[in-house]
């Protein structure tokens, strides 16, 4: 395969979940930048709109569809899935990065939180491998990244619930990469630190915690969304074609770092 399209998606067809802020939408951005035909999908059909409006109006000239909808409750799945098939015959890359969190102490989680976090964050993720694994068989190299957190990988101040649901993330991350290996579906899964997004920002506004933040980050920084993006386009492409089952932290090295 020659050098340059082993680092291009041209021709790819990806389906984005969470797609029109902070990571998706930075995939999504980089996606389409490396020659990717995308699938957006979001609660915000306002959002879904305008982010397809301006980049057509930047001249992108690949395929962008969207599907407005809580994929968090399993009716709205089958009809993505619908909507798909009515687009596309077959899909290459499937990105679950639709998430949410609620950040308190263990004690004060209600049982419908629990529900609510656990049903977003890794039952959707599940179900959409699922579905759309059928349409991904037998392509020459498609890949499913699903984006989950350190949270997942250590101790950070996120909330149990969340750091269980991405610790879930992790795990069905290796056991599809095994199971779905003889069909050449290749699963991995980035694993981001605080990554400067609309969610993070507010964290960040108390000098305090942000400072805590900094000196167990060795690069001293917060993550750009866009460098989360790039670890996601990376483990989609042919370059990263015998790339499977891996959990890989951008975290500006705060995993690894010890006293």
């Amino acid at each position: 395969m020659p050098s340059k399209t082993k680092w291009r998606l041209k021709g790819k067809k990806a389906l984005i979940t969470g797609a029109t802020k902070g990571i998706g939408r930075a995939i999504a951005d980089e996606f389409l930048d490396l020659g990717a035909d995308i699938f957006i999908v979001s609660r915000s059909k306002e959002d879904l709109e305008a982010y397809k409006n301006e980049k057509q109006e930047r001249g992108k000239g690949n395929q962008i569809e969207y599907f407005a909808g809580d994929i968090s409750r399993e009716n709205t799945r089958h009809k993505l899935l619908r909507e798909v098939n009515k687009n596309w015959d077959n899909l290459d890359i499937l990105v679950n990065n639709a998430g949410m969190n609620i950040r308190k102490k263990f004690q004060e989680y209600t049982s419908q939180e629990y529900d609510d976090i656990v049903k977003t964050n890794i039952r959707s993720a599940l179900h959409l491998c699922q579905i759309f694994s059928s349409m991904m068989k037998g392509k020459k190299d498609a890949s499913i990244v699903n984006v989950s957190s350190v949270a997942g990988m250590v101790y950070v101040k996120t909330g149990v619930v969340y750091a269980m649901s991405k610790a879930a993330m992790n795990q069905m991350t290796k056991n599809l990469a095994v199971e779905l290996a003889p069909h050449n579906i290749r699963v991995n899964a980035v694993a981001p630190w605080y990554t400067n997004t609309p969610m993070v920002k507010s964290l960040m506004e108390d000098d305090k915690y942000k400072s805590e933040v900094l000196e167990r980050t060795p690069l001293n920084r917060i993550a750009e969304p866009s460098e989360v993006a790039n670890t996601a386009a990376f483990l989609s492409m042919p370059a990263a074609s015998f790339i499977t089952g891996q959990i890989i932290a951008v975290d500006g090295g705060f995993t690894i770092y010890g006293f």
